[in-house]
């Protein structure tokens, strides 16, 4: 057994197709949920409507902090399985649920779907690869998930224009589960990867040192300043995708795009947010993770001013805040999760990643939280408007407090 891309290439290929199932079921809701709210629910509040976003961010970050413990007890495969197991009812709510509680409802095993499963993936093919290669085996990995995500909402997107937006836009996540189950059951256990990691790794743990749960939450939250940097860009960052996941849809179609248009741009975003992890990542194995980190915030926070700087056009305006804001994530993610595994031990890493992981998916509920109450108060725009301060805001504290750790090879 040894550690490595090349090495492992079958099992990491096996845990590729899973992440992109995984990606494609929570891509079934980018482009319709929102206007299911809307057209089909007659909410009116979008604070409402956002109630779906909210629902599944909460209940993925938690997941993804308990994620990190319930290793301790249980195989990542198990956990991976388990965690199909309980998205398999999500297409079937999302395209027949008689009330707008449904979809919330829906959304709450989504975000346990999604908190075990992509948990694992990440945690799975980083233990494959050692540590010389993290940055692209998470590219590799949010690339698969998030490509997945992208052609999944133009795909809706177009079946929502041919046949309605219930149901046949939400059942083709069927395939996505059915295939994501089954190559779960086949791929196989990583810990005697983690254990030979372990074993090669030179600088032991210090003795009395504690790793348990909420230690490793305290110091990736806020004790150490690169684990505390890497924490709140990761949050602000699904904030902007938790905000631009309810807010777009409507700020387009009330500038008269159509569903088939605003596919598009839901679409073109996690698209390139996927595809464009994979020369990211290679990169931030080469230059380091922080410059990265700190200019794909600001390119985030440009993708905002795009999308209101020429909202008079708005298909222009949409698709070149997408592709900025595509790019920009593209150049944070996969460096942010290299990060935080460059500065946590072997021995408590897992702990660290669902710790980061839970702050990040925060975001999403905190992104449809902010969206829901400042859309309601003072309009779409200033919603954008805000997203646009945070974010820059977030990649200058990433460049003041995060380090780089080179990694052992």
């Amino acid at each position: 057994m040894r550690l490595g891309l090349a090495e492992n290439w079958l099992q990491f290929t096996l845990l590729v197709i899973v992440n992109v199932c995984v990606g494609g079921l929570v891509g079934l809701e980018r482009t319709t949920v929102p206007l299911i709210g809307t057209e089909v629910f007659g909410l009116t509040s979008d604070l409402a409507v956002f109630s779906f976003i909210i629902a599944f961010g909460l209940t993925k970050a938690a997941t993804n902090l308990a994620a990190g413990a319930l290793t301790a007890r249980f195989s990542r495969k198990q956990l991976l399985v388990a965690g199909w197991l309980i998205g398999t009812p999500v297409p079937f709510m999302l395209a027949w649920g008689p009330s707008w509680w449904w979809i919330v409802a829906a959304n709450l095993l989504l975000g346990l779907n999604q908190g075990l499963a992509w948990s694992m993936t990440v945690n799975m093919k980083i233990d494959l690869v050692g540590p010389a290669r993290r940055g692209l085996a998470t590219g590799l990995n949010e690339a698969a998930g998030y490509t997945a995500v992208g052609v999944t909402a133009l795909l809706t997107g177009y079946l929502a224009t041919v046949y309605g937006l219930r149901p046949a836009p939400e059942l083709i996540g069927v395939v996505f589960v059915v295939a994501g189950l089954a190559l779960s059951v086949v791929v196989r256990d990583t810990a005697a990867h983690v254990a030979l990691e372990l074993a090669q790794h030179p600088k032991p743990l210090p003795d009395g040192e504690r790793i348990g749960p909420v230690a490793t939450f305290a110091r990736t939250s806020w004790r150490e300043r690169s684990l505390r940097g890497a924490s709140q860009a990761g949050l602000v960052n699904n904030l902007n995708d938790g905000l631009t996941w309810g807010v777009f849809p409507l700020l387009f179609t009330e500038h008269g795009l159509g569903l088939a248009a605003v596919g598009l741009i839901k679409g073109l975003y996690p698209i390139l947010w996927g595809l464009g992890q994979i020369p990211t990542g290679h990169l931030a194995d080469r230059i380091g993770r922080k410059p990265l980190i700190v200019s794909g915030m600001l390119v985030q926070a440009a993708g905002f001013v795009l999308a209101l700087v020429l909202l008079e056009r708005p298909l222009l305006a949409g698709i070149l805040s997408a592709v900025a804001l595509g790019l920009g994530t593209a150049m944070v993610y996969p460096a942010l999760i290299a990060s935080v595994s460059d500065h946590a031990h072997p021995a408590w890493r897992a702990n660290a990643l669902g710790t980061y992981r839970f702050w990040r998916d925060i975001g999403y509920a905190a992104g449809a939280l902010l969206a829901g109450l400042l859309a309601d108060a003072f309009g779409l725009n200033a919603t954008v408007i805000a997203a646009a301060i945070l974010t820059a805001a977030s990649g200058l504290l990433a460049a003041r407090w995060i380090t780089e750790a080179r990694p052992y090879r």
